[in-house]
């Protein structure tokens, strides 16, 4: 088969506003490789309230299949009347294969029969050839590689964007003093440290170090939890950004000297934004989620084992976020503020 043509471009990628990050130094690329591509995202409405107003996404076509039948009957309704030259189906799960399968494109791009979860290898008519284990932004660079269009340099144009310059102004002013974004829990508990363990870090940061901490995240129960347990312990309350929008969280995460984050989003936007990030690890490999390429000697690991060699993990490890000792955190903290001065 021949090199398809670029001039319209789908990608399918619903969730994670994690792997929504990493997607976006491959729409960067494509668009300097094309740029009169038309790209269009099909994402469910969390992570496009961060992808909305990108300069390389120009649709974003919301769907939401937890919306059931309905969902599925509205979207293959309006594709209709759509082509695409390609789509990109970067989200290994069934609901990804379905919708793939209601877009009308000649070449279907997909990840390999081995790395093609739920089937989803059913759905595409080309797949990109085997390979070990890789950090998920490398994951998807190989679609790129099949493409042959060139992956350097790697920009996420996250933002802040033109316009944007006021989000979140009250609180970057009102820190007076360096901030340090913590994103104190996440939407899973098995990937959260201890919350008792951020008083003394953030009492160290702001006593010792003289920054302004600010708890960043979302308003789930644990999340909530965390933020209780901190302001009971600490002696200088924190500021508190909990429930703000994506595209806030970005405006206080590009105003931060510092981000510290477990394995969640924050700290893949962090990255994105080219503030240093202190990443806390035990479920899973730092190697394929972590930092990309950026604060590597910054990351807490207690995920990796003395006998797991060089190779890039896929498993799971439960109940070793506990095994992250607070001064192991300070200890990284430290080694930051050193590179400051």
């Amino acid at each position: 088969m021949s090199d398809p043509r670029l001039d319209r471009i789908a990608i399918v990628l619903l969730s994670a506003i994690g792997d929504a990050v990493h997607v976006l130094p491959a729409v960067t690329a494509l668009k300097r490789h094309a740029p009169r591509s038309r790209i269009s995202w099909f994402l469910s409405s969390g992570p496009a309230s961060l992808v909305r107003g990108h300069p390389g996404v120009d649709e974003i076509i919301a769907f939401d299949p937890r919306r059931g039948a309905r969902a599925w009957f509205d979207m293959r309704r309006q594709l209709r009347a759509r082509a695409f030259d390609v789509v990109l189906d970067f989200q290994v799960a069934i609901k990804a294969g379905l919708l793939t399968s209601l877009l009308r494109a000649p070449v279907k791009i997909g990840f390999d029969r081995a790395r093609a979860r739920d089937l989803n290898w059913l759905f595409t008519n080309r797949r990109i050839p085997a390979r070990a284990n890789q950090h998920v932004q490398d994951q998807y660079f190989e679609f790129l590689e099949y493409l042959g269009v060139p992956t350097s340099p790697v920009e996420w144009n996250l933002g802040p964007w033109p316009g944007e310059s006021g989000l979140m102004r009250s609180v970057i002013e009102s820190a007076q003093r360096p901030m340090v974004s913590i994103a104190i829990a996440s939407s899973r508990k098995e990937k959260d440290w201890p919350p008792d363990r951020w008083v003394p870090v953030i009492d160290t940061l702001q006593e010792r170090y003289g920054t302004r901490v600010v708890l960043v995240g979302g308003r789930s129960d644990s999340e909530l939890r965390a933020e209780q347990v901190i302001l009971d312990g600490v002696r200088e309350r924190p500021l508190s950004t909990l429930g703000c929008t994506l595209r806030e969280l970005v405006a206080v995460l590009h105003a931060s000297a510092l981000v510290i984050s477990t394995d969640s989003a924050p700290m893949h936007m962090a990255v994105a934004l080219g503030v240093p990030v202190i990443g806390l690890f035990g479920m899973t490999d730092p190697r394929r989620t972590g930092p990309y390429r950026a604060s590597q000697q910054l990351i807490v690991n207690a995920y990796r084992d003395p006998g797991d060699g060089d190779a890039i993990l896929m498993e799971k490890r439960y109940g070793r976020m506990p095994r992250i000792d607070v001064e192991d955190v300070l200890a990284k903290v430290a080694l930051w503020h050193s590179s400051r001065r």
